[in-house]
């Protein structure tokens, strides 16, 4: 997978293999186990994704940080990856942080399709 792609694109090759509705389930699946009361809306468009993610991860970052850890290591979400994300700007950090969960969801969702 191309590491400098965006979230949207991510969200557009994920919908083009027919996995995007796995994506979301998975994404659901992995706020439910960590005790998150936010789900996804199945007919959620890629942008309406991406953004409410987006909110929810901003929301958990900044009233609860244990939560949002929580949520990583559910997701699974590599700390060599996370150390990757460089920026002052908290708008940039959270947009950065939702695109390597959409990516790590759809490495679950890609993987389990594939095997």
């Amino acid at each position: 997978m191309q590491q400098n792609i965006g979230a949207s694109e991510l969200l557009e090759k994920v919908a083009n293999e027919n996995l995007y509705q796995n994506l979301i389930i998975q994404l659901n699946k992995d706020f439910q186990l960590s005790n998150l009361n936010e789900s996804f809306e199945l007919s959620s468009e890629p942008n309406q994704l991406k953004k409410a993610l987006a909110n929810i991860l901003l929301k958990l970052i900044t009233k609860q940080y244990d939560d949002y850890l929580n949520l990583l290591y559910r997701i699974d979400v590599s700390e060599k990856e996370l150390l990757t994300v460089s920026s002052n700007n908290l708008n940039v950090t959270v947009e950065q942080i939702t695109y390597i969960i959409l990516k790590r969801e759809y490495q679950k969702v890609w993987f389990k399709n594939r095997f």
